[in-house]
């Protein structure tokens, strides 16, 4: 395990993910760690989570409901871990496929934004802390690892784009959250509280809060104490310069 450098300069960073609270979820502390550090954070998130939730418990809920309550949900999130306003591709929840059309889009916001680090998750965990991991985080992982090499950064991938006016763009570094093969930790004690507090924003998603705020406080590291816990998020880092 490494610990990453501080970036010498101030980073424009973009996180790309399958469904709100995904970021808080994932890497939340590091997100807000980055934040406080002065450095640019925008979310785009590929679907609006609209299944996140069991019509026999809830029959008066839609979809289309859900998925405007998960927009105002992740904007207050942002808010709290210090990112721009989140976008949304909107896409259904449940069907991701990072086929050649997402990757596509993908390239597209990739080039529109200019990112120098680039935040996603791994598609090759099939297993999380929770069991099985969802199957939207790991065609999210695939279609942005796709998408970055080798499209984003050639003219000759899409050249469509390119008449857009999208000009090449290739991030300087690849961060992959929620990952079974880490090279990279992230002492995040100092910004774990806020990080809780932006998975809380997630109101439809939480189903009772004193669980997960103990559930969370518990995936403090083995080297804690009760007096003196201390947190890690970890990452798989690919760089590129």
């Amino acid at each position: 395990m490494t610990t990453p450098n501080t970036w010498q300069t101030k980073q424009n960073i973009l996180v790309i993910l399958a469904h709100p609270d995904d970021p808080e979820f994932f890497c939340g502390a590091t997100l807000a760690k980055w934040a406080r550090e002065g450095h640019r954070i925008t979310y785009l998130l590929l679907t609006c989570g609209d299944k996140g939730f069991n019509p026999t418990t809830t029959p008066d809920m839609t979809t289309e409901k859900l998925c405007g309550i998960r927009h105002i949900e992740q904007a207050e999130a942002a808010k709290v871990i210090g990112a721009e306003p989140p976008l949304f591709m909107d896409l259904p929840d449940g069907y991701l496929i990072p086929d050649l059309n997402l990757r596509r889009d993908v390239v597209r916001e990739i080039r529109r934004h200019k990112p120098d680090i680039l935040v996603t998750c791994d598609p090759q965990n099939l297993f999380a802390q929770y069991g099985i991991n969802h199957p939207d985080h790991r065609a999210c992982g695939q279609v942005v690892l796709d998408a970055v090499f080798p499209a984003a950064g050639n003219p000759v991938y899409f050249p469509d784009l390119l008449s857009q006016g999208f000009e090449p763009h290739m991030p300087k570094e690849i961060w992959c959250s929620l990952t079974s093969q880490p090279n990279t930790t992230v002492d995040v004690t100092d910004t774990w509280e806020i990080k809780l507090q932006g998975i809380l924003q997630h109101k439809s998603q939480v189903q009772d809060v004193d669980k997960l705020i103990e559930r969370m406080k518990s995936r403090r590291t083995e080297d804690s104490t009760d007096e003196s816990p201390r947190y890690e998020e970890k990452f798989r880092v690919v760089k590129y310069s």
